[in-house]
This record gives C-alpha cells, structure tokens and sequence, in this order.
C-alpha cells in the first residue's frame, strides 16, 4: 500500500485503485469535500506526474480520455482547487509523494494500460438523487429525468414558462461552464431540435445562469456529472459531435454502477420535487395564465418576437 495523506486529502494506491479522499481542513474546495471519495482503477489511469515545488508541490492523476464522466462533463474547466486529480504536497513529504507516483508508474507498466480513449465509463460519477441550489434556481436529477425550480431573482421569462422538467430520454447533451472573475457561468441541457440554445443563459428556459455564489454555483457541476453518466457514452456519438472512435469495436453503453451516497448541501425542497398531480380545468388555467403573461412580457418589450415564439411554444409543448 502506498500512500500520502495531506492537508489537502489523502491518495492511497493498494496496486488496482487509486482511492483519493478529500481533507476536511476548510481550505479544501466545496466541490471537493460535497464530491467525496472517489475510487478510480488503475484501467482509468493515463499517468501521473509530482511536480515538487519551493514551498508546496503538486501530485496530479492523468485519467485515460472518455474514462470519467466528471472529466467529460467539466471538459477540465474546474479551478485547480476544486479538481479532485490535484494534490497540494508540502515540501517534507515530496519523496511519499514519489513513492506513491513511482508505484503507480510501476503498476502502469506491469499491467500495460493503454493510454487511448476509453470506450465506456470507468467511474459512476456521483449518486443520484442530486439537487444543487444556484443563484439561478434548484436543479435536481433522479436518475431518469431533470428538474428545474426558479428563484424569485430568475429572468421573467423563465419564471413564466413555470419550472422546467426534461426526460433523460429527449437530452442531446450537457453544456457547463463555471463562472470565472466578472464571467458568469451556466448549465445548459440541450434536448434533441432543441430551439433555445441561441438564447443566453439568463433567458434560456433550458439553462441556469450562474451569477452569484460562485462556490455554491460550482456544484451544479455535480448535477452536471450525474447525468453525463447516464447519457451515451461519447465513443457513441459521430465523430466531430463530440464523440470521438476509440481502438476498442462494439463498446458497450455505460453501465449503471452502484454508488455509495455522499452528503449533497441542504436545500429547501425535496431532491426532486414530485410534479403535482392536476386536472385537466386547473392545466387549461395554468396554460392561459401562462400565456397571458408572457403575451405582457411580449407587448411591454422584454420579448422579443424571437424570444415571444420560442417561449410560447415551450409552455405548450410542456402542456
């Protein structure tokens, strides 16, 4: 067993897994600590690199591309505080470091992993259910379908259009970008003909815009992961869609894990909140209202015709 425990978290390697589990000093990232243990097997592993340093080194994991549904899903977009495959060593303890990389190395060598693309998940990504509150609204994901719940601060428009509930089965893809200094950031779900993904975030029915605590914001990147993993893998998808063609035929789609619940932040609602049961005189009133909101919305100029028609549309195809 090699292993490094820090300030930071600790990595531990037993010859198949690399078991990295986060500290718990409050320097450690939000996302980190909410993200939990994360096991990866030594087939997910591309490499490993210590990088000694002045003052503090660095031990980083290379993970094989296609291999992490994390990595897929935040395209190496997550601060290097928050990136669970970072290791802020002190000086005294850069030659456990080595020794934890060397082994690795070793392993590597011994099993000869191969570096190219993986054709099917190697990690399950967090457990679902996961809800994350944004400054934008609630988004929870229970494994087969996405919620949305507006703030009171959302644009008009999506609060108009009510919350936003999208299938697993009608999602193309998931785009996430963690705001950055005065950048806002957002999460996008792109379902198949969808008509909004020319709309900025702030108006986009299908996005939370990230504006506010940017912290908590982060961890709609776990909303973000938990479903990238249960959508095809990328080895699937046409090449120059974002799929790519791996070495190894007739990959299997991903496999639905079993994963170990980690502790999400509190929020006030239910993971998923239940979609209440109505009849069919209560839907026709909330459609009118509905519309007739967005028709104000429309006449007062906060619509454009554009914005006006692609709205409507999505509140009657949700009815």
């Amino acid at each position: 067993m090699a292993e490094i425990i820090q300030r930071d978290g600790t990595w531990a390697f037993d010859g198949s897994t690399v078991r990295i589990t986060p500290g718990l000093h409050r320097s450690v990232s939000l996302f980190r600590q909410t993200y939990g243990e994360i096991a990866v097997p030594l087939e997910a592993v591309a490499g490993v690199v210590h990088a000694p340093e002045r003052k503090r080194g660095r031990l980083r994991l290379r993970l094989r591309e296609g291999s992490d549904p994390l990595l897929q899903a935040t395209g190496g977009r997550l601060p290097d505080a928050a990136d669970p495959y970072r290791l802020s060593v002190a000086v005294d303890r850069s030659g456990a470091a080595e020794y934890v990389a060397e082994e690795i190395r070793h392993a590597l060598l011994l099993e000869q992993i191969p570096e190219e693309p993986a054709g099917a998940y190697l990690l399950p990504g967090p457990p679902v259910p996961v809800s994350v509150r944004s400054s934008d609204g609630t988004v929870s994901f229970d494994g087969t379908r996405i919620r949305i719940d507006w703030s009171d601060i959302s644009d008009r428009v999506k609060r108009a259009t009510g919350p936003r509930i999208i299938g697993l089965a009608d999602l193309a893809r998931v785009e996430w970008l963690p705001g950055s200094g005065s950048e806002d950031g957002f999460l996008r779900f792109v379902t198949h003909g969808s008509v909004f993904s020319g709309l900025p975030p702030e108006k986009d029915p299908f996005a939370l815009d990230l504006w506010g605590n940017a912290r908590r914001d982060l961890l709609t990147g776990l909303v973000a992961t938990a479903v990238t993993a249960r959508l095809p893998h990328p080895s699937t998808a046409p090449v120059g869609t974002g799929g790519y063609a791996p070495d190894t035929p007739d990959t299997p789609d991903t496999p639905d894990a079993p994963v170990t619940p980690v502790a999400l932040p509190a929020v006030p609602r239910d993971s998923v909140p239940p979609v209440p049961a109505r009849a069919p005189e209560d839907l026709h009133d909330v459609l009118l209202r509905r519309l007739r909101e967005l028709g104000e919305l429309h006449r007062d100029g906060v619509l454009t015709d554009e914005e006006f028609a692609m709205t409507k549309a999505a509140v009657l195809r949700d009815f």
